[in-house]
């Protein structure tokens, strides 16, 4: 065990720089207080260009070390960081709690999910092969030995956002360092500490390559700098449209994988179980504080059903416990900063001028934004047609599905949609019909297996995440011909 990284953390927890293996600091620092309270949970160095080049450098000398280090030793790297994270989950999901203000229980649940992803990323390692190509299957071919092998990209720059600071770090450095890749790492700055105990786990392991990975803190200054490098072969970003438009402008000719976010929906035919599917829509619409990519954000329900529905998921959402993060029974606590709590009044006044109606929420419940649903929504409001990334969700009746799923498609954004139907053939013309990355049937959008490919079409980005597709996303083909 590391000694601050028990069940009784600091009152103000520092993270420091990984110029690969070493750790070091700088004078100047940036201080994170809690969403919930305000107070100063933790710090972290304020890096710059020069910082970021430097841990590029190391990470360049680093990836051939990484590229020869054998399977076996890289397999038990990520059983021993599952195993050191499993032992020290309390203290992750406290300075989870701390720093994004996530409530424990789910700040619990992060840290399981995450120790299942680098699992799974290790089981995956075995599958990472080639194989044999038939080269005599044209006549202008002739019978020698042909095959393909993936081998690792070199180095690999990831940039992850605040909604979850361990988890999807994990889906990125666990397949970067697994496939034999160094990386470098800039976790978000609403949790550095959450970054950099996570790194120190794998750092400080005894199967740990040397150097192979390095976290830089910092905002536009270090990720341009570490998307504009020539030194990784990758970019893997996780954030706003806005921003992975900027990398892919900047990254020049390197393999870039964006996650970019959406705004999920899903239809309420009339064949429905209205009671199961209200509460989950409630859970999906507003869990983690509606900070989620796949966050329920429209839902469009039978004008048959819509009233019956309305009521039965206003009276849901009603029952969310709002409040202290820290509190074991919390379902949803604040908005990560005020300004995000903001928008989301602005956004709600916005509809209500238009006509929408508030039949949940739309307050502050000491001083924590309440999970807002929304009735008689209209396709041109500004709440519906972009992410709003906060507790809200909106009602829109339709006539029928053609309807529905019509209005679903008409969006930038193709993640993650969802049916509740008992209609089997609804079922199979929606997985046709669907202009997204994954389709849920029968549960929300919000549903996702870390184990299944991630990812959307449209602006929800380019490339998946999952173990497998990570893999291949951190790896290139080498072509080999043996005369």
């Amino acid at each position: 065990m590391f000694g601050i990284f028990n069940d009784k953390l600091p009152e103000i927890a520092e993270a420091k720089i990984f110029f690969g293996s070493t750790e070091e600091t700088k004078e100047k620092k940036q201080e994170r207080k809690s969403p919930f309270d305000g107070k100063v949970v933790s710090n972290a160095p304020v890096c710059d260009a020069d910082d970021t080049v430097q841990a590029l450098k190391i990470a360049k000398m680093a990836s051939k070390e990484a590229a020869k280090s054998p399977l076996s030793q890289r397999i038990l790297w990520l059983e021993d960081v599952a195993q050191k994270l499993t032992e020290q989950k309390e203290a992750f999901a406290m300075m989870l709690a701390k720093e994004v203000a996530k409530p424990i229980a789910f700040s619990r649940i992060e840290v399981e999910r995450c120790v299942e992803t680098i699992r799974v990323t290790a089981m995956e390692l075995a599958h990472l092969h080639g194989e044999t190509i038939p080269t005599d299957i044209m006549p202008s071919g002739k019978k020698i030995l042909a095959y393909f092998r993936r081998e690792p990209v070199g180095v690999v720059a990831c940039i992850t956002p605040f909604n979850f600071p361990l988890n999807l770090v994990a889906h990125k450095i666990a397949p970067a360092l697994g496939a034999g890749n160094a990386v470098v790492l800039k976790p978000t700055p609403e949790a550095p500490m959450v970054a950099y105990m996570f790194a120190k786990l794998f750092v400080d392991s005894k199967y740990a390559v040397q150097d192979a990975l390095s976290v830089v803190y910092g905002d536009a200054e270090v990720g341009s700098t570490l998307v504009q490098s020539d030194i990784p072969r990758v970019i893997s970003f996780t954030g706003s449209v806005q921003v992975g438009n900027i990398i892919t402008k900047q990254a020049g000719i390197k393999k870039v994988s964006l996650e970019l976010g959406g705004n999920a929906a899903t239809y309420i035919d009339t064949s429905a179980d209205l009671e199961s599917a209200a509460k989950r829509c409630a859970f999906g619409a507003f869990y983690n504080s509606g900070q989620v990519c796949i966050s329920l954000q429209r839902i469009y329900v039978h004008e048959t059903v819509y009233e019956a529905f309305t009521t039965l998921v206003a009276q849901e959402t009603s029952q969310l416990k709002v409040g202290s993060p820290y509190d074991e029974e919390t379902f949803m606590g604040p908005l990560i900063d005020e300004e995000s709590k903001n928008r989301a009044k602005t956004w709600i006044a916005s509809a209500q001028n238009e006509g929408a109606r508030v039949v949940a929420g739309g307050k502050e419940v000491e001083g924590i934004f309440a999970p807002t649903v929304m009735a008689d929504v209209r396709d041109d409001m500004k709440i519906i047609c972009e992410e709003v990334f906060a507790p809200i969700v909106s009602l829109v009746a339709v006539p029928s599905y053609e309807v529905a799923v019509k209005k679903m498609n008409d969006s930038p954004y193709g993640l993650q949609f969802s049916i509740f139907t008992n209609d089997l053939k609804m079922t199979q013309t929606f997985i046709e019909d669907a202009e997204c990355g994954g389709v849920v049937i029968n549960d929300i959008p919000t549903l996702r297996f870390d184990v299944q490919p991630y990812g959307g079409s449209k602006l929800s980005g380019v490339g998946r995440e999952g173990p497998k597709w990570a893999l291949e996303e951190f790896t290139e083909v080498k072509s080999i011909i043996i005369c």
